[in-house]
């Protein structure tokens, strides 16, 4: 049987993610889909800001 991985936090999530997506656009061209994925790290950020705040005031 195979050993189940630690739970990672949504924080750890939201931030191995992004760091995907700008490995990504980094090795795009500028145009629509480098566009696309830009705004979804900004997406992101504005989630684990969000989270944050929730955490911070609950």
């Amino acid at each position: 049987m195979r050993k189940r991985s630690e739970p990672h936090s949504f924080e750890q999530r939201l931030e191995a993610y992004r760091q995907r997506l700008e490995a990504e656009a980094a090795r795009l061209p500028r145009g629509s889909e480098r566009d696309e994925i830009m705004k979804r790290i900004e997406l992101l950020q504005r989630a684990a800001d969000i989270n944050s705040w929730l955490s911070q005031h609950a």
